[in-house]
């Protein structure tokens, strides 16, 4: 195997891999990248066993063939060469070598008979969809996927179809929850809703983030998502089991309403945040006629205050939440003004964009 190609174009190639490969396995082939040269051209396949990519890109080449190699230092190694071009060339024993201008590297690699064969997803029928809407979803909803390996169900967002070509995105970890419908240009083929891993979902997102106006297309088929844009396949393992009724969470329009300006209530909570309890970051909400108050109170740095004007002249109130799980809403909201919704002490809060709710978000209240 040998060819030639731009450092730029395998260097992407290599940084998609990044997040894939696995550092610490008991298979090392795994940390591995399966460089395939064809007639077509050049293609770099990164697979952990739960998720894949493959990305092609142009390349002279002078002699198809395989060779597998280290994701992490052929791309140290890439990123550092002297010119725009290099050459690499398989050489006996699953060695290969890079040479760009003066520079010379031999580098061991592996079999590429070993490196695990990517699930085949014929069955998957895809539909065209917006990059940048799929984007915006994962933006608006990742944030609150639970980290908590016990709950595995909840490791991951919920993708379900809607009518009218609509999908909804939901993810929850039990104390907040984040819900977001859009209309996608295709219609998924679904017949119930998946759960997109969470490691997935954010390899997914750096790849829509690299061009998010591209043309898109997403399916799925019994366990596997497969999603597809110019040069590049993703396919993912999905999460097996059944996400919990997330509509019983949501309350009904709570008993006080306020519009509250996004970015001065964002940059309040941050500053109380930073005397709440290390890591509860609880703060008090207090919602009095006029008045939005947050405070903290922290026995061993202090107590800090924050009032914001709001249009209201309802009963006083005095809640307890964990200011980051407001912050992280307020982060993804777009709007100006946004829409706080609270009932009593022990009901959760609900916020949305003021009259629009096909994003929402709820979450629950804590004791301070």
């Amino acid at each position: 195997m040998e060819f030639r190609i731009a450092a730029e174009e395998l260097r992407k190639a290599l940084y998609r891999a990044q997040g894939i490969v696995e550092k610490k396995t008991t298979m090392p082939i795994l940390a591995n990248v399966l460089v395939t040269a064809s007639k077509t051209g050049v293609t770099v396949t990164a697979f952990d066993l739960d998720i894949g990519v493959v990305s092609e890109h142009p390349a002279e080449v002078l002699k198809p063939g395989a060779v597998t190699l280290s994701a992490k230092y052929v791309f140290d190694i890439v990123q550092s060469l002297p010119e725009a071009q290099l050459t690499l060339r398989k050489l006996p024993n699953s060695y290969a070598e890079i040479i760009s201008g003066p520079a010379h590297f031999k580098i061991v690699g592996m079999a590429p008979e070993e490196f695990p064969k990517l699930p085949k997803e014929e069955n998957a029928q895809l539909a065209k969809v917006s990059g940048s809407t799929l984007l915006e979803m994962i933006r608006k909803t990742s944030f609150a996927i639970s980290t908590d390996e016990t709950r595995y169900i909840l490791n991951g967002v919920f993708l379900e179809p809607r009518e009218g070509g609509k999908g909804r995105m939901v993810a929850t970890d039990g104390h907040r929850l984040s819900l977001v419908e859009r209309e996608l240009s295709g219609e998924i083929k679904l017949k119930g809703g998946v759960i997109i891993p969470r490691k997935g979902l954010f390899e997914l997102k750096r790849l829509l983030d690299e061009a998010p106006d591209a043309e898109c297309q997403l399916g799925f088929a019994d366990s596997s998502a497969l999603f597809k844009k110019p040069g590049l396949t993703m396919v993912m393992r999905l999460i097996d089991g059944q996400f919990p009724e997330y509509q019983r969470v949501i309350p009904k329009e709570g008993e006080r309403q306020i519009s509250v300006p996004r970015v001065r209530f964002l940059e309040a909570l941050k500053r109380i945040s930073l005397l709440s309890a290390d890591k509860s970051n609880a703060v008090k909400i207090q919602l009095a006629p006029g008045v939005l108050r947050i405070t903290a109170n922290n026995p061993d740095l202090g107590e800090a205050k924050d009032e914001l004007e709001v249009p209201y002249q309802g009963a006083e109130i005095t809640i307890g939440f964990n200011a980051r799980y407001l912050a992280d809403v307020l982060s993804v909201i777009d709007t100006d003004e946004v829409a706080f919704e609270l009932g009593d002490e022990h009901s959760p809060g609900v916020l949305h964009a003021p009259g629009d709710k096909s994003y929402t978000a709820v979450v629950m209240p804590m004791r301070v």
